[in-house]
């Protein structure tokens, strides 16, 4: 088990963290897992990763803070629902983990790793990147504040250098 992974948990967590969505996925299985876990925060599984941005929304209208968890193939998925936070100005955070970079075996995962910082970026969503484990708290920290206090829409992406790269 990553020491760094439960950290992060008991950081999301202790920032307010209350709702968790996401599709099931490896490199957030920890995350997953503890938050499934766990009945003071809700854990929503979804279809798609664009209905976590519906739920994002929500959960701030709310007053609630949330997270998406994806994979970098899921960013694709959310470009139409990306608009709604673009136009309506709603803080979103959401935490990728990145396909398609060092030690990459798959080759269609390739396309969309590329394209992740582009296309949040035109969406209005900055995108911070984490390649070392000693990096990970200080800038989930960050984040949130970006996220929260500056109500800014931010991606942290989960660098496969950091989670390491699938074996085929």
């Amino acid at each position: 088990m990553k020491s760094w992974q439960n950290k992060l948990y008991k950081t999301l967590k202790n920032d307010g963290i209350k709702l968790f969505s996401y599709v099931p996925d490896a490199g957030h299985k920890i995350l997953i897992d503890n938050a499934t876990k766990d009945n003071s925060v809700i854990a929503i599984p979804l279809t798609s990763e664009e209905e976590g941005i519906g739920i994002a929304a929500g959960s701030y209208l709310g007053g609630s803070k949330s997270v998406l968890l994806m994979q970098s193939s899921g960013v694709g998925n959310c470009i139409n629902q990306l608009s709604l936070i673009k136009h309506g100005q709603f803080p979103f955070f959401t935490i990728i983990t990145m396909r398609g970079e060092f030690g990459e075996g798959n080759p269609w995962q390739f396309a969309m790793g590329e394209a992740v910082i582009p296309t949040l970026n035109s969406m209005g969503v900055s995108c911070i990147k984490i390649e070392k484990e000693e990096d990970v708290e200080s800038t989930i920290r960050a984040a949130l504040t970006m996220v929260f206090k500056s109500e800014r829409s931010v991606a942290v992406l989960l660098s496969q250098k950091l989670i390491s790269a699938k074996v085929f």
